[in-house]
């Protein structure tokens, strides 16, 4: 068991120290890795397949040996029984002569290839051969003195019967031999091919080699996309503690310094924009109740020419004191510190207070309110959300007609909150459907409004949606509706009482 755990520790340890070799060093490595059980499967083929070539030329070369000692052994006994025959019958002494030449011959061949032979069969019939050649040579010529031969033609058949036997004997077992040569052959030749098939396992090895290496070098650019992806939503309090290879290190370093900067300059202008915008609230507050005191006549009755600077002085500060709020509102999306808290909300609840926040603006232009209740809930940040909703509606207030109707409809997409704002205003040009998310843009003013906007709102929206990974759509002057549709979706929702699957 400590075994195991000391081998275990000592692999963690290895791969540790690999995601910290430098990405200059971890490359070649890689490609080395990947590449050496290649060469290795490519140099053990071209072995095998040079053994096999060689074996497979001795083994022809011996088996044509074989061969050929076979076909002149057979030749040498057809002419050494003729000559022979001949000679006992007609007493000729260049018979005998010419049949003791193809008889050294055979002897030869027998000594030098034959006999010689590793199979232990073939070298004792071809030395039987021998042998019984031999002892024909001395019945034949029992006395070299004598002229005569002593052995009759019938007894002369007999022993080269038996030569031939014999013959017949080194035939077979050449002919085994070859049997075995071919078989031997074809085996190495099917084993090699097996250890070729065998070898193309190493093709899983080294692309799991080469993925293991991609998997070290992107797994800690993965991490730097999502710290970056933080940064992009404004997250700038989590310190990057990432470390890897040394080029790794730098950038992780280097976005450390840029990540700190960045949530000290956050802090400065969230701060700045609070109290700024304290400041401004505190005088404009004893400004807006003098306007209006002034305007109502509360402290004299005032001439045409001094109620219409009165209406004028009302206007702007109440414009004063919407760019304010939208100002406040712009602060949440620059201080990222408000927008961690992330719980479950009840939708219909935080449209209710909306609503209620709009009640006076919705009384005076006589607006009719379509909004279901809905036991929806959503995973989010609640001043964060109630910002969002509040702007849609502001700016569906804002453009409707008088006496016009605004549609609230919510909906659950799988695990998604759909809400669409719709009023029956005059709509968005397609010109200005693209801008209309940029800062400070302002698109045409509705009619009969005598305020302008800070063009803040909906940028405010799309980029508190961007957050918490939410997307925004506009809709307007279409064949459905006449006015514009605003629908936003967030993730992470779920009806209230979940057995409640077929409640809208």
């Amino acid at each position: 068991m400590q075994s195991s755990n000391y081998i275990t520790n000592v692999i963690v340890k290895s791969f540790t120290k690999i995601e910290t070799i430098s990405i200059k060093k971890l490359t070649p490595l890689g490609f080395a890795l990947v590449a050496l059980p290649l060469v290795i499967a490519l140099i053990y083929a071209a072995i095998q397949v040079n053994q096999l070539a060689k074996n497979s030329e001795g083994a022809i070369r011996d088996t044509a040996k074989i061969t050929e000692n076979i076909g002149e052994l057979r030749a040498t006994l057809s002419k050494m029984e003729r000559y022979a025959s001949q000679y006992i019958v007609l007493n000729d002494p260049e018979l005998i002569n010419s049949y003791l030449q193809q008889e050294q011959v055979i002897i030869s061949s027998l000594d030098n290839n034959l006999i010689t032979h590793q199979d232990t069969l073939l070298s004792k019939n071809s030395d039987e051969l021998k042998q019984a050649l031999i002892t024909l040579q001395q019945q034949l010529l029992p006395n070299p003195s004598k002229k005569n031969a002593e052995l009759s033609l019938t007894e002369l058949q007999r022993e080269f019967s038996n030569l031939v036997n014999i013959s017949q004997k080194i035939t077979r077992r050449s002919n085994t031999l070859i049997s075995l040569q071919v078989n031997h052959i074809r085996a190495s030749a099917i084993a090699l091919s097996q250890t070729m098939l065998n070898s193309l396992m190493i093709i899983p090895v080294t692309i799991a080699i080469a993925f293991y290496f991609i998997f070290i070098i992107a797994k800690p650019l993965k991490k730097l996309t999502a710290k970056i992806q933080q940064f992009e939503h404004g997250n700038f309090e989590q310190t990057i503690t990432l470390r890897s290879s040394p080029e790794i290190n730098e950038i992780v370093d280097a976005l450390e310094v840029m990540r700190t900067r960045l949530h000290a300059l956050e802090l400065q202008k969230s701060s700045f924009i609070r109290h700024i915008s304290h400041e401004l609230k505190t005088p404009l507050a004893a400004i807006r109740e003098g306007t209006e005191l002034l305007y109502d006549n509360s402290v004299g009755e005032l001439n045409d020419q001094q109620q219409e600077i009165s209406l004028i002085i009302r206007t702007s500060v109440t414009r004063l004191q919407r760019l304010i709020e939208d100002l406040l509102n712009f602060n949440i999306v620059l201080d990222s510190t408000s927008l961690q808290d992330s719980i479950a909300i009840n939708v219909n609840a935080v449209l209710e207070s909306v609503l209620l926040a709009q009640k006076l603006d919705i009384k005076r232009k006589h607006l009719v309110i379509n909004n279901s209740p809905v036991d929806i809930q959503v995973q989010s940040n609640e001043k964060q959300l109630n910002v969002i909703l509040d702007n849609l509606v502001s700016n569906a207030i804002k453009y409707s007609p008088d006496h016009g109707e605004i549609t609230i409809d919510c909906k659950l997409i799988g695990e998604h909150l759909a809400i669409s704002v719709i009023d029956q205003g005059s709509g968005i040009e397609v010109t200005q459907q693209e801008r209309i998310f940029d800062a400070f843009y302002q698109g045409s003013p509705p009619q009969d409004s005598h305020i302008k906007s800070s063009g803040l709102g909906l940028t405010i929206v799309k980029e508190l949606l961007m957050r918490i990974n939410g997307t925004i759509q506009i809709q307007s002057k279409t064949s459905e509706i006449s006015g514009t549709q605003v629908t936003i979706i967030l993730p992470k929702a779920q009806y209230i009482n979940k057995q409640q699957t077929g409640k809208r």
